[in-house]
């Protein structure tokens, strides 16, 4: 019978047991939320720093006074260690929604003398990450804004329910540093059709919708955007024009602006400052 010498059979284990620890991915730390304030996920566990955020002051969003003013309440108890609710901004496109929600974030931050608040974007396709990006959060010291744009879901997508169980917190509850705002054209996040389509073939048609529908009811503040007047309109552009010093040659800029919209059929705060840019660069400013 071979003789076995105890000391080489531990030698080869602990060989086979490092090798199998190299081929194996390291786990995943928490990244450093020091460096920014800003950040970018990308799967399956990195944050990329944001430098420079794109956005406007608050200042300059005209039209969304109540939902403005509502949204900046809620995120400054958050950041204060106060019960805060998750949002979601919904309705006419191009309205500021997620400008608001960049210039909230920045003027929390303005107005905070301590550790300011993160802003951490997730892109609409990685929202099946969410609940492991949210244990993930849960250990960080910071307290943690989660963002997510142009939120909804197609007929055969069913992330949603990724996103429910994240809302709704589970057995260990939503955790204390991490809120959640979403953008959406959508009030339901989902397609009309979808839940007819859901509704004409159920033997409960109430059930079968009420699953989706309950989706956007795990939102603490509903804050709705409409299609802006015209002279809501004319007050954005005018706010731009103010910021940026530029030429309003009288009532020049109104009738640009006027024609401007009417060529695209729609008002909003996109299209004025879609208008602007024109304007500026047509006068030769620079738009710093």
């Amino acid at each position: 019978m071979p003789n076995f010498d105890s000391s080489d059979h531990d030698l080869t284990l602990r060989r086979i047991a490092d090798a199998l620890e190299r081929l194996a991915p390291p786990a995943p730390t928490l990244p450093d939320l020091t460096l920014t304030e800003c950040y970018v996920y990308e799967p399956p566990f990195r944050l990329r720093p944001v430098e420079r955020v794109s956005r406007v002051p608050i200042s300059l969003l005209a039209g969304i006074d109540r939902a403005r003013d509502t949204l900046l309440l809620n995120t400054q108890r958050f950041a204060d260690g106060l019960p805060a609710n998750n949002a979601l901004l919904w309705g006419a496109r191009g309205m500021g929604k997620s400008s608001l929600v960049k210039a909230v974030h920045a003027q929390v931050n303005a107005d905070r003398a301590g550790r300011p608040l993160r802003l951490i974007e997730i892109h609409r396709e990685d929202i099946d990450q969410l609940p492991q990006l949210m244990g993930f959060l849960r250990a960080a010291d910071e307290r943690i804004l989660l963002f997510c744009d142009d939120l909804s879901f197609d007929h055969d997508d069913t992330s949603y329910k990724s996103l429910k169980a994240v809302l709704d917190g589970g057995v260990e509850g939503r955790p204390a540093n991490v809120l959640f705002y979403a953008t959406s054209n959508r009030r339901h996040l989902l397609p009309r059709n979808m839940m007819e389509n859901e509704q004409s073939t159920a033997i409960a048609p109430g059930e079968a919708v009420e699953e989706k529908v309950s989706l956007s009811d795990r939102f603490g503040l509903w804050l709705g955007f409409h299609a802006c007047s015209q002279d809501e309109y004319l007050a954005m552009v005018d706010g731009y024009a103010a910021a940026f010093d530029l030429p309003q040659d009288g009532d020049a800029l109104h009738r640009a602006a006027m024609e401007w919209y009417t060529t695209r059929g729609a008002r909003s705060g996109r299209v004025a400052w879609q208008f602007i840019q024109d304007y500026a660069a047509a006068r030769g400013v620079r738009l710093d």
